[in-house]
């Protein structure tokens, strides 16, 4: 066996902190040993794809379990092995492209150790519900909106989020929802669209007040045709629906999150200048409200819309298809107890932030 070898064997299939420092002492004698090590590395990066996990989903649990230079170390994994494919599958040149290609330095041992730290994470991965194919096999390039009109709509939510004027962002975010509403009935209609099957990807639902974020979430899911499953554990939600609607989500989800943040932060700092010390409750309670009354606004918007009459059997059969598929993928989902609110100011704040977002506007709506 190499030195790489005997280091993995102990350190990432053993448990304890003195299985690594036995192998991170046995790669940092060994300076030879580094390509074998990145190889492995690779490996178990290949491996976790077949898993189903995908780039971000990788970059998403290293944050929440290790550092910030695993982080750097798992990015230069990810990259170094993913350049010698030759197609990519949908969505993961934009996960790539959110990637820092910052190296980390550090001296042999402590470079050894966190080497050693990653590849037990990644030894030890659970499979994945599979939300799309894995590079190597032949897969279909997603359909959604066109480079053009995804543009538009990314450009008028940004300056919504910017600006410091409500009515120049109301107006901004309800032509982008225009935008979202026109494109979904167009494809609706369309005959080659009518063959489609639902589609999935993950959203992650980061820390802290991740309850509250996956039920904004869910509520902005629900209001495009999509339906959003939440693990907690792995920091994300599994969202299935047709393809559009599914960038839908994720820009209108984002969004309204950084409104809704930016609310929270506003009126954080009101109570404050007032002489009320706020704590986390507030800021739980904020968002749960914030999450809870746009739920209300987004169902009722949903409802207050008809589709043509001729579209509403194809609708109809869309949500049927989207409803077995998550059915397919989560077979076993159960209901999750969220932590109430217990502050009152958090709660009033948070309903008045969310009857505040841009939601609605006469013929804009979310979604179909």
């Amino acid at each position: 066996m190499t030195a790489v070898d005997d280091a993995l064997a102990g350190a990432v299939y053993e448990e304890g902190d003195a299985s690594l420092d036995a192998g991170a002492s046995l790669l940092a004698a060994a300076p030879g040993s580094d390509a074998e090590l990145a190889r492995q590395g690779r490996e178990l990066v290949r491996r976790a794809w077949e898993r189903g996990w995908q780039p971000a989903d990788l970059v998403r649990l290293a944050r929440r379990e290790l550092s910030a230079h695993h982080v750097l170390l798992l990015t230069e994994l990810i990259t170094t092995e993913c350049a010698g494919y030759g197609t990519l599958p949908p969505r993961w040149r934009g996960q790539l492209d959110a990637l820092d290609p910052a190296r980390w330095t550090a001296d042999r041992f402590s470079y050894a150790t966190a080497v050693l730290e990653l590849y037990r994470l990644l030894v030890r991965l659970p499979s994945l519900e599979p939300v799309g194919p894995v590079p190597g096999t032949v897969f279909v390039a997603a359909s959604g909106y066109d480079p053009r009109t995804l543009g538009r709509i990314r450009g008028l939510l940004a300056k919504a989020e910017a600006t410091t004027f409500p009515e120049e962002a109301e107006a901004l975010t309800a032509k982008a929802q225009e935008l979202m509403a026109r494109h979904a009935l167009d494809e609706a209609a369309l005959p080659e669209h009518r063959a489609d099957t639902p589609a999935a990807c993950r959203i992650g639902v980061d820390q802290p007040y991740e309850s509250a974020k996956a039920i904004l979430l869910d509520a902005v899911a629900s209001a495009n045709r999509c339906r959003a499953v939440w693990n907690g554990d792995l920091g994300f939600s599994t969202v299935v629906g047709f393809e559009s609607d599914l960038e839908a989500v994720e820009l209108l989800y984002t969004s309204l999150l950084v409104q809704g943040t930016t609310a929270m932060t506003r009126a954080e700092a009101a109570q404050r200048a007032g002489g009320r010390r706020r704590t986390k409750t507030f800021r739980q309670s904020f968002l749960l409200s914030y999450a809870s009354r746009l739920g209300d606004r987004l169902a009722a918007t949903a409802e207050s819309v008809t589709a043509p009459a001729g579209l509403l059997p194809v609708l109809a059969t869309r949500d049927i298809a989207v409803a077995d598929r998550t059915d397919q993928l989560f077979p076993h989902t159960t209901a999750t107890r969220v932590r109430g609110a217990t502050d009152e100011a958090g709660w009033s704040e948070g309903r008045t932030a969310a009857d505040a977002a841009r939601v609605a506007r006469e013929r804009g709506r979310l979604g179909r």
